[in-house]
């Protein structure tokens, strides 16, 4: 994500997040319910003068087994305009494979994400990794690192603005991360620009008109939703863990080395 995200998140600092270890064996969510002991949801601040939109837990629901993250109008005389939508895991996470298949709206000034993050608000160096969704002039992905607060790791992807769902996968091991987008590697990393520490992961949609060079600003058409079907991750080592992971593909073999290192 952009580097204000190393900014002070005070509303978070304060919170006491429970942590479910049976996460770090691996784990499948599927939204059947948004289990508060998995998930916390972002609620009532902004991450900086970046982001033109409040995360609100009135911007989250569940709709037939789907997550649905929102940006709607603001219906009150709060601080921003508009309500924007985040989840966040209670749990810290090491290497191994995260995996999302998300449906994408694909709009100016909008960026939809899923990452993982470690860094102020846990009194932590800043650490990441991005799959973001934008659209400036035209639909792309941007993955991106960063290791101790440095970033300036971005590639950027052309993507379909096609209303199809993707899968999502970037398997992070020591010196090494690889993204994929439907089964297919798209992106690989190495070396000092690889993350270490144990991350949280994150999924969001938000807003902006500030950000404008890099994501265009935001114009309200009407409301947007991120939708994801389901989140999983994989610790190093622990083989396919459930029928539709990355892991359990057959185009996926090629690449599987060093995954029981």
């Amino acid at each position: 994500m952009f580097g204000v995200r190393s900014i002070l998140w005070a509303a978070t600092a304060f919170v006491a997040m429970p942590v479910a270890a049976s996460d770090k064996d691996g784990f499948l969510e599927e939204f059947a319910g948004l289990d508060r002991d998995r998930w916390f949801v972002s609620d009532g601040w902004v991450n900086g003068p970046h982001q033109n939109c409040l995360w609100s837990a009135e911007a989250v629901e569940i709709r037939d087994g789907v997550l649905r993250l929102l940006v709607e109008k603001a219906t009150d005389d709060g601080p921003e305009d508009y309500l924007c939508a985040e989840i966040q895991s209670e749990d810290r996470f090491g290497f191994g494979v995260f995996e999302a298949r998300v449906q994408v709206p694909f709009a100016t000034g909008t960026n939809s994400n899923f990452f993982t993050f470690i860094g102020a608000p846990q009194n932590q160096p800043h650490d990441e990794i991005d799959f973001e969704f934008i659209a400036r002039t035209e639909p792309v992905l941007q993955t991106n690192t960063y290791v101790d607060g440095q970033g300036g790791n971005e590639a950027l992807i052309p993507m379909p603005d096609d209303g199809e769902w993707r899968d999502l996968a970037f398997v992070w091991e020591p010196d090494r991360v690889r993204w994929y987008v439907d089964g297919a590697l798209i992106r690989t990393l190495e070396g000092d620009k690889v993350p270490s520490g144990a991350q949280k992961m994150y999924l969001s949609i938000w807003t902006t008109d500030v950000l404008i060079d890099w994501m265009g600003r935001f114009e309200w058409t009407g409301p947007l939703a991120l939708q994801v079907d389901r989140v999983a991750y994989t610790p190093l080592g622990a083989g396919c863990l459930f029928d539709t992971s990355i892991l359990c593909s057959d185009a996926f073999g090629a690449d599987a080395p060093g995954l029981d290192d």
